[in-house]
């Protein structure tokens, strides 16, 4: 599994900001409150300051049930509290920011930054405390933005790097042809003119052409299997930092080496396009990308798809390209939630 340093341990960072509940906890002992009501609005605070944690370190995937219950936990402390209740709310929104899946954070965190001015009804709140709110939710969702357009820029590399690779390709392979048949085509000629003028030049010139073929033949081979080794290669090696980016955790099983090397370019354009779909549509947590030598698996956890809808170009370009080659594309839901892209080659 690749995780960052900063998703290991982002509920530490989380957890420093916590010291700030001191001041609804101060203003529920100093308020007018039975020992019964007291002990249950403390009790609620320290249970939003232990779901607010898990959710960076353990509910990721459930953030957003995870928002709405601190919100739930927020609104129990008002009675007890009253106006202090709003101090709740630079949780709720950093929270909301960080961790909620698109595209509902953007969302949950405007409703975030508007439920401090409740505090305006019956005589206002301090205006530092807004100088302090909407700082915190507004850092918050410039991370979130930049991380997001962060992760749209990687994939246009990706494409663009992608792009390159196959004119270099189709640039290697026009030249490598071009030269090798043209020299055939005047060594066949002379060849064929020499039979009965020089029969001995003849079969040098016939011999030369089947060197001049297992040359040009092995130069394609180099140039075709280097483009299928790196591609595949290097999709394994850049997907869990694009994910990563996204804040969804990978997890690779088996090798390069697992795989047929004839068929390592259309994995790649597999897992490039099941990857990119997972960060376009799944709003997953997890991916696992499984290797063998009869094909390729991509799972996640996300919301996954309604299987036997119409397919999208990109799938049903995949599908054609792996029956070209003889093999089946299988789309499954993921156990127990989410998708699973599979390829199985001959």
């Amino acid at each position: 599994m690749t995780q960052s340093p900063w998703e290991r341990w982002t509920w530490v960072v989380a957890g420093v900001w916590l010291v700030f509940l001191t001041y609804p906890v101060v203003e529920t002992f100093q308020a007018d409150l039975s020992t019964v009501a007291r002990a249950a609005t403390l009790a609620t605070l320290a249970a939003f300051a232990v779901v607010y944690l898990l959710g960076f370190a353990v509910w990721r995937r459930h953030a957003l049930p995870v928002w709405c219950a601190l919100v739930a936990l927020g609104l129990a402390t008002a009675p007890a509290i009253g106006i202090e209740a709003v101090g709740l709310t630079p949780y709720l929104g950093a929270f909301s920011a960080l961790m909620v899946p698109a595209p509902w954070w953007r969302w949950t965190t405007a409703i975030s930054a508007v439920l401090p001015l409740v505090s305006l009804i019956g005589g206002g709140f301090p205006a530092f405390f807004f100088l302090m709110v909407w700082p915190i939710i507004g850092f918050c969702t410039a991370i979130r933005v930049f991380a997001e357009l962060d992760v749209r820029a990687a994939r246009t590399r990706a494409e663009l790097a992608l792009t390159a690779e196959r004119e270099r390709v189709a640039r290697d392979v026009h030249d490598v042809l071009g030269h090798s048949l043209t020299a055939l085509a005047i060594k066949a000629e002379l060849a064929s003119r020499l039979v009965d003028l020089d029969p001995a030049r003849a079969r040098a010139e016939l011999d030369s052409i089947q060197e001049t073929a297992r040359q040009a033949l092995a130069e394609i081979r180099a140039t075709v299997g280097g483009l299928r080794a790196a591609g595949l290669e290097d999709e394994l090696r850049s997907v869990p930092g694009l994910l990563a980016d996204a804040g969804i955790d990978t997890q690779v099983s088996g090798e390069l080496a697992d795989t047929d090397p004839r068929h390592r370019a259309l994995l790649a354009w597999v897992l490039r396009e099941s990857v990119t779909n997972v960060l376009r549509h799944a709003h997953a947590s997890h991916v696992t990308v499984e290797l063998s030598s009869t094909g390729l698996a991509v799972t996640d956890d996300g919301t996954g798809l309604d299987v036997g809808h119409a397919e999208g170009n990109g799938l049903r370009g995949l599908r054609e390209r792996v029956s070209a080659a003889g093999g089946t594309l299988l789309l499954a839901h993921g156990e127990p939630t989410g998708t699973r892209v599979e390829v199985r080659l001959p």
